[in-house]
């Protein structure tokens, strides 16, 4: 089992990825460096080799299906995950992996958006996306994150062991976050700088689909993983409409001893059932969270128990 994994998920990254492997090579010398190559096209695998990486294929596409296959092939004490772009210096890879290492943080983040990261990214919407992305996390799921999506993460050998990782796409930090805050993991974020990507090398991200697809990644984890409120919240938007159709015929009777707008009287009626209904969803599915995260704690067990023997 290596003692340091670093982890490079590769697509079409020819330009950056030898620098990538040499200067974690340099930085981290005791480690493995394992690059997977997500079906590229310009010989980035290649030339991760010949750079001295361990080359591997994932022929899935999408980055949370390489990190995925990572996951569940490599053992090792301590995992650092760096993409491929040569966006992230490796001055700060040491520092994450220690804080693994010696001082049992499960979760590194590096941060970008505390240092370099809105100087140097020239992606319009970007920043506004992050922006968003952080401030929801953080109010849904009562935490203070400040960089949710960043590339560069240190993880322990329990984090990676019992991450069921549903994505299958760029959101993949994102779930890793919510994750990790909902299993009560200890995290830790260190400011790294960010450099935007050289001349000729191209993002595989597209601002609104990816963006998209990263906040019905938070709407369906926020359902998962603390379904009372999520349910709460629609029961009380249906409970407040059936009120205001409600009132005001209610009003008249009162007033007439007449209700003339019986299918007003039925919608409400029908809107106030449905929040009911939700909200006892949510009250049976928050018991059923509860104990799932009562048998996470026990499968933690014996994957530490595994570790030892």
């Amino acid at each position: 089992m290596d003692k340091i994994a670093v982890l490079v998920p590769c697509y079409n990254e020819s330009q950056t990825i030898e620098k990538v492997v040499r200067d974690h090579k340099s930085a981290l010398p005791e480690a493995s460096i394992y690059v997977y190559d997500n079906n590229s096209t310009d010989g980035t695998a290649e030339i991760a080799e010949k750079a001295g990486a361990i080359v591997r294929h994932e022929p899935r596409q999408g980055k949370g299906n390489v990190i995925r296959s990572m996951f569940r092939d490599i053992e090792a004490d301590c995992y650092l995950m760096i993409d491929g772009d040569d966006t992230y210096p490796a001055d700060n890879a040491r520092q994450l992996c220690d804080l693994v290492l010696n001082k049992g943080v499960d979760m590194v983040v590096g941060d970008r958006l505390s240092s370099t990261y809105f100087t140097e990214n020239k992606r319009m919407f970007h920043g506004m996306g992050n922006r968003l992305v952080r401030f929801l996390i953080n109010k849904l799921f009562k935490s203070d994150i400040h960089d949710i999506m960043s590339g560069q993460r240190a993880f322990s050998r329990d984090f990676v062991k019992g991450f069921p990782i549903l994505s299958g796409g760029f959101e993949i930090e994102t779930e890793m976050t919510i994750h990790a805050l909902d299993k009560n993991f200890v995290i830790r974020e260190v400011p790294v700088l960010y450099r935007d990507r050289p001349d000729g090398s191209e993002s595989k991200l597209n601002t609104f689909s990816d963006g998209f697809r990263v906040l019905r990644t938070i709407a369906r984890l926020f359902e998962q993983y603390r379904p009372l409120a999520f349910f709460s919240i629609i029961s009380i938007v249906l409970w407040v409409v059936a009120l205001a159709l409600f009132i005001p015929v209610f009003n008249e009777y009162l007033h007439t001893g007449l209700v003339p707008r019986f299918p007003t009287v039925i919608v409400s009626g029908v809107m106030g059932i449905m929040g009911m209904l939700l909200w006892i969803c949510g009250v049976i599915l928050d018991v059923v969270v509860k104990k799932h995260r009562q048998l996470y704690e026990l499968m933690l067990n014996q994957i530490r128990q595994g570790k030892g023997n």
